[in-house]
């Protein structure tokens, strides 16, 4: 089955997406690591974020949680971040190579120039970008697919953001997100999932900061079309993101578990007759009407002289009631099935 980004319409199959976004705090040898650990864990997508720091910052940009001992100011860390438009190039087509779709979100307007020259196919709009600005109304120039989070957003910017998108034409999966890190489940916010794919009436998923399966699985039940989640190669790397994001190993089961949801949503089970692969069993654990013990011919049946035992085969447990009252024509042996041939 194919996913959002391959069929971007409401209904398609979910786009899983790991999202590297810092976790390579500057390495370009461990962001081509991250491409192979997502691929291998069975992921459709990676991303990246693309930060320009003289483009999207000013040196008095204040932490979001000071963590980083070797950079002087936050706008120093960003810089660290930076990557060629030629790195960036490698990544996208390391990333295509292992079947992933390459995604980057890009921070500026310069950022958005970097990716459209090396040639994205869709673009995530970072909950920090939604607002309605040069940046947002460029990507919705491009009529390509996007993804927009919305998790430093009420209603009424997400309604801004969509309605510039949508106008312009790009397909468009909102993505529920709680700008929380790690994320607790009493804000994770599923009901948002059904609300924006009717309100919108565009597909919708989430973006989880949970740190745990959890909410993806849960999406995934709800029919989303894009779970995207942050990936650490383990709980001991380092970084702002870690308690807030997913395991390799995590996302295999992730990914899996949204196959399996997926199996299971598009088969329906009709349980109007018995599915012919149950029948087989219903034989072995089902039960037939049988002699209690040893009975006479002449007997008058009471339900004293009748039980019910394993296998099935012969009158069903329903039926013994008809047996009551009945007169047998021949001897029946201890635990024989009895049948209304074998009365008068």
């Amino acid at each position: 089955m194919s996913h959002w980004l391959q069929d971007p319409r409401p209904g398609a199959g979910c786009v899983l997406i790991g999202e590297v976004a810092q976790a390579h705090d500057g390495s370009l040898g461990m962001a081509h690591a991250y491409i192979d650990a997502i691929a291998a864990a069975g992921a459709d997508a990676v991303k990246f974020q693309t930060h320009i720091a003289a483009a999207e910052s000013t040196p008095a940009e204040p932490w979001r949680k000071r963590f980083s001992p070797q950079d002087a100011t936050r706008f120093d860390y960003w810089r660290r971040m930076e990557f060629t438009a030629e790195q960036w190039h490698g990544l996208k087509t390391h990333a295509e190579s292992r079947n992933l779709v390459f995604l980057s979100s890009p921070f500026s307007g310069e950022a958005f120039e970097l990716l459209r020259g090396i040639g994205v196919s869709a673009w995530k709009i970072a909950s920090g970008e939604i607002a309605v600005s040069p940046l947002l109304r460029a990507i919705a120039a491009t009529r390509q697919p996007a993804l927009l989070s919305t998790g430093m957003s009420a209603m009424a910017e997400i309604d801004a953001a969509v309605a510039v998108l949508q106008e312009a034409g790009c397909p468009l999966a909102v993505l529920q997100c709680s700008s929380i890190y790690p994320c607790p489940p009493e804000s994770v916010g599923l009901n948002m999932i059904d609300h924006y794919r009717e309100r919108y009436r565009c597909a919708a998923g989430l973006s989880d900061h949970s740190g745990t399966i959890y909410p993806a699985l849960a999406a995934a039940t709800r029919g989303a079309e894009a779970i995207e989640l942050h990936v650490t190669l383990s709980r001991e790397m380092f970084g702002p993101d870690v308690p807030a994001s997913v395991t390799t190993s995590e996302l295999r089961l992730i990914a899996d578990g949204i196959r399996f949801i997926a199996r299971m949503r598009g088969n329906p089970v009709d349980k109007s007759a018995v599915p012919e692969q149950i029948a087989p069993l219903r034989d072995i654990f089902m039960k037939s009407v049988v002699a209690r013990e040893a009975l006479k011919a002449g007997l008058v049946l009471s339900e004293a002289h009748l039980t019910v035992k394993k296998p099935a085969g012969g009158l069903p447990p329903a039926r013994l009631p008809e047996l009551v009252g009945r007169r047998l024509r021949r001897d029946i042996a201890r635990d024989a099935r009895i049948t209304f041939e074998d009365l008068e």
